[in-house]
């Protein structure tokens, strides 16, 4: 019997709900909601029109409104809180983790922030206001200031009594912290070590002084690097003066590497990575327009260049026929090196300090390709047309137009990371245009000159 996917079950699912919302029974969706867990019951309002969305809500227990909101887009939750009234956001945000809670603050207005603010106690409002002193991006924007700390002196005994009368950890606990007097971070103890200790030892004892600490300014991507690499599943972060603030947990870093894959895949195509798939027409359509405006700008260069030519092409029709291949080509072979330079420099790969044997290696790559697929083309041009010249015309085009690709793509996203742009953003558009007018220049100004 063939196993069923976990989407084709949401599929399904949905079409149920959908198909109970038509015929009015409410309260048959309420059960549906009352036993599925909160990250499918985002996953039902990310895969749902705005109109459907604000139904559902109100048949959702509101005890589960604040762990689907940690779960959901940022476009989507702001569509939610959106329609909700500040006191109603305020009990939500009752039962949230700090750093998710801080999350969703930055997305609601400036009213409806200070109300949750005010509805809060003063050591949790302290907490918060902690977590948004730092950028979103950064390693103190994610961190949750739920954590146990212990002191060196204490022994094992007394903080197990205490843990016993505590009752609970904070969620994901696998170590406790170790700071001194002035909080500031020592290191840490790995709860296994813990409850297999000795009862007369002291904390200091079992202590593991070569924790690294996160700084609460560290870019979240380098944070995700960091727990790639040495394997952890949680990370204490301390300020600049060494004070220990809070942690990072694994749960945290698989939203970053999730978030930077659909940043990725998103960019490539001028879309914002929290786009609402089911947003309304003339949203996305005013989001998308822009992007459609700087590639028609760019497409326009081409044309201008194209048009400089105008004499050669009417009086050979092969050369307009020929004349889209050697910008294709070049596109393909610049995007190969563009995607690989962005990875590179997104794992950390790539720098300062090796950026030039990339860009000599992918110009001799681009060189090569250019070589190989120039000797191609020129013998098929010159059986196909029986013309010796118009072979070496493309030949030639084709080899400038491959190698300046594999040259564009490794120093485009290198420039526009040292401008603080993002090159899976506006990368690939650059290097169509170069691809684009280096290929038709050299196409059709080597024709101009061998033909003309």
């Amino acid at each position: 019997m063939p196993e069923i996917s976990e989407q084709d079950t949401s599929q399904k699912r949905l079409l149920e709900i959908n198909t109970a919302l038509e015929s009015g029974m409410f309260v048959y969706v309420r059960k549906m909601f009352q036993n599925l867990p909160a990250y499918d019951i985002a996953l039902l309002l990310e895969s749902s029109t705005a109109r459907s969305r604000n139904v559902l809500w109100q048949l959702i227990d509101p005890d589960l409104h604040g762990e689907i909101l940690e779960e959901l887009s940022e476009e989507v939750r702001k569509g939610i809180l959106k329609n909700m009234q500040p006191e109603k956001v305020a009990a939500v945000a009752e039962g949230m983790d700090i750093d998710d809670l801080a999350e969703v603050l930055r997305t609601l207005p400036d009213s409806v922030y200070n109300e949750v603010l005010k509805s809060m106690d003063s050591q949790d409002r302290l907490r918060v206001e902690q977590a948004l002193a730092y950028d979103e991006d950064t390693a103190g924007g994610i961190m949750n200031t739920d954590t146990i700390t212990l002191r060196p002196d204490v022994t094992i005994d007394v903080i197990l009594r205490y843990l016993r009368l505590k009752g609970d950890l904070p969620e994901a606990t696998d170590s406790f912290y170790v700071v001194n007097r002035e909080d500031k971070f020592i290191g840490s103890v790995s709860l296994a070590n813990l409850v297999t200790a000795r009862p007369v030892q002291t904390i200091a004892e079992i202590t593991d002084y070569d924790t690294v600490p996160v700084p609460a300014d560290m870019d979240e991507t380098e944070v995700a690097t960091l727990f790639e690499r040495h394997d952890w599943l949680s990370a204490p972060v301390i300020d600049e003066d060494g004070h220990l603030l809070g942690r990072i947990t694994i749960d945290d870093v698989i939203d970053i590497i999730r978030e930077e894959a659909e940043h990725s895949m998103m960019s490539m195509a001028g879309l914002d990575d929290d786009a609402d798939t089911f947003a309304p027409v003339f949203k996305s359509t005013q989001q998308r327009s822009v992007w459609l405006g700087v590639n028609l700008i760019t497409a326009l260069m081409a044309v201008a260049v194209s048009s400089m030519f105008e004499g050669i092409l009417s009086q050979m029709a092969i050369l307009a026929v020929l004349n889209t291949l050697v910008p294709s080509m070049g596109g393909v072979a610049g995007a190969q090196t563009l995607t690989l330079v962005i990875r590179g420099m997104a794992l950390g790969h790539i720098g300062e300090n090796n950026s030039r044997i990339i860009l000599v290696k992918e110009l001799a790559i681009g060189f090569l390709n250019g070589l190989i697929w120039a000797l191609f083309m020129a013998a098929i041009v010159a059986i196909w047309k029986s013309d010796l010249v118009l072979g070496g015309i493309i030949a030639f085009a084709m080899l400038m137009n491959l190698t300046a690709a594999g040259l564009a793509g490794v120093i485009i996203p290198l420039v526009l990371k040292k401008m603080n742009i993002d090159p899976a953003l506006a990368g690939s558009v650059i290097l169509t245009t170069v691809t684009d007018v280096v290929g038709i220049f050299a196409f059709l100004g080597t024709a101009t000159l061998m033909l003309g």
